[in-house]
């Protein structure tokens, strides 16, 4: 038998063994699983739209501006994102419903977040005390990623929008579930 009709009997074999291993690595682990997104489960829901993914490789960039350009002084706002390692990049909108929650989760990597709508409260896996830090609309936080764990709840009587920018090492989950730490009562 020809061995080139043999390598593209296996071809299809192997399409197979890459799709399944594609599906089972990219299944979330359901620790503290997030409000569903939609029917057919009750509400509240979370609703998660990547709104962009991109490949940025490994950063290094530095900016600076002169934000006193008067002649006798000169002072600067410098900025520096480096990473080691390729780098994804999203942006993503979370629309929570009233009462919908996270779940407890982390990220590999930083995020930047800013409520458009409505109110959202956050809660620290780490913080003994159960500390809500609250964000209304038109304000912005920083989740340090990297194992930090965290829940985000609208505890409001309206949607509330989040929009979050997301640095991550390149090919890993943007979201990682995360067991409830046992110090809220959620």
């Amino acid at each position: 038998m020809n061995p080139q009709f043999k390598k593209i009997s296996i071809l299809p074999t192997l399409i197979a063994l890459a799709q399944v291993v594609a599906v089972w690595t990219d299944t979330p682990a359901l620790a503290t699983p997030p409000s569903p997104s939609g029917p057919p489960a009750a509400p509240p829901y979370l609703m998660t739209e990547i709104i962009s993914k991109c490949n940025f490789g490994e950063l290094d960039v530095f900016a600076k501006w002169d934000i006193n350009p008067s002649p006798d002084i000169t002072d600067f706002w410098k900025a520096r994102i480096e990473t080691k390692g390729d780098t994804d990049v999203y942006v993503v909108r979370n629309t929570f419903q009233p009462l919908a929650t996270s779940g407890w989760h982390t990220h590999p990597g930083p995020s930047l977040i800013t409520v458009t709508t409505g109110t959202i409260t956050a809660y620290e896996g780490n913080d003994s005390t159960c500390t809500p830090h609250v964000y209304p609309a038109g304000t912005c936080f920083v989740d340090q990623g990297g194992g930090h764990v965290h829940l985000l709840r609208n505890e409001g009587n309206v949607d509330a929008v989040t929009v979050v920018v997301q640095l991550i090492p390149a090919g890993f989950p943007r979201r990682i579930d995360a067991p409830a730490p046992g110090n809220c009562p959620f």
